[in-house]
């Protein structure tokens, strides 16, 4: 069975196992398992610094590494890249605010959306960051 870039979908088995093979090599090579959350941590930081340099440094977070763009951030803008470039060779890329799925079952105000998908994304990221991620 050949797979395409060009493909609407992948088998969930293929991506499964490339990502496994890319964990492994990331270990092999970097010596470092790839993530997401610090990555979002160190981007308020660099943020926050741009107003308070003096504000970023008092943390205690940031005592230990000043925030930074690094293999995993560069890893991050890797995944947003390489997303839009999928979507765009496989002819699914469709810009709306709110997604059709959202659409038939929850209707189209896009602001719920918009503050569901927050309150998703702090939960995720409180998770992430309470395992040590």
């Amino acid at each position: 069975m050949a797979h395409k870039l060009s493909s609407a979908t992948w088998s969930p088995y293929v991506a499964g196992a490339l990502t496994g093979v890319l964990m492994a090599l990331s270990v092999l090579i970097a010596g470092k398992f790839f993530g997401a959350s610090t990555s979002y941590v160190r981007s308020a930081g660099l943020i926050e610094n741009l107003f308070s340099a003096e504000r970023v440094q008092a943390l205690a977070y940031f005592q230990k590494t000043l925030p930074h763009l690094d293999w995993q951030w560069m890893f991050v803008a890797g995944i947003l890249i390489g997303s839009l470039i999928s979507a765009v060779l496989s002819g699914t890329f469709k810009l709306q605010l709110v997604p059709d799925m959202w659409r038939s079952r929850f209707g189209g105000n896009p602001f719920k959306r918009a503050a569901v998908a927050f309150c998703g994304g702090v939960v995720a990221m409180f998770g992430a960051r309470l395992a040590g991620g």
